[in-house]
């Protein structure tokens, strides 16, 4: 199973057991949004976790398996070469889903808002590295029907 059968399959189950992205992390012993990437694809599981992931939306094996794969973590966009921009780009390409999948989960349809926005950018100091700590904060905008 390929990572793409393994999304469709996890999200189908997901789907039908109405469980949520916490609710699947918590079974795994991890957060809502390592877990949800991993479940897209983007990141990988080891066996205890993987194993947990399947038994919680009763899949099989081949799930698990294809959960414990490292994934080719590529999306095919033009991406510039200054390296402080194109991290950015390379964690919407990893959690960009991930992000969306949760805000659609906590708050419906919509999207949040790039222009009712702010962001803080700070540093925490760390003997290990000091650590870049980013804020987006956006309004939420619930797409409309009619």
């Amino acid at each position: 199973m390929n990572k793409i059968a393994m999304r469709e399959a996890i999200l189908e189950a997901k789907s039908e057991k109405g469980l949520t992205w916490k609710k699947i992390a918590k079974a795994a012993d991890l957060s809502p949004e390592y877990a949800c990437s991993a479940c897209l694809g983007m990141n990988h599981l080891d066996k205890r976790q993987a194993e947990a992931v399947v038994e919680l939306l009763g899949l099989g094996g081949e799930v698990s398996a294809a959960l414990q794969v490292f994934p080719h973590k590529t999306w095919n966009q033009a991406i510039p070469t200054d390296p402080v921009i194109y991290r950015w780009y390379e964690i919407v390409g990893v959690y960009g889903e991930t992000i969306k999948e949760l805000i659609h989960e906590k708050f419906g349809d919509g999207i949040m808002s790039a222009i009712d926005f702010t962001m803080d950018i700070d540093k925490q100091e760390d003997p290990k590295g000091d650590r870049v700590v980013v804020t987006l904060n956006g309004k939420f905008l619930p797409y409309k029907s009619w």
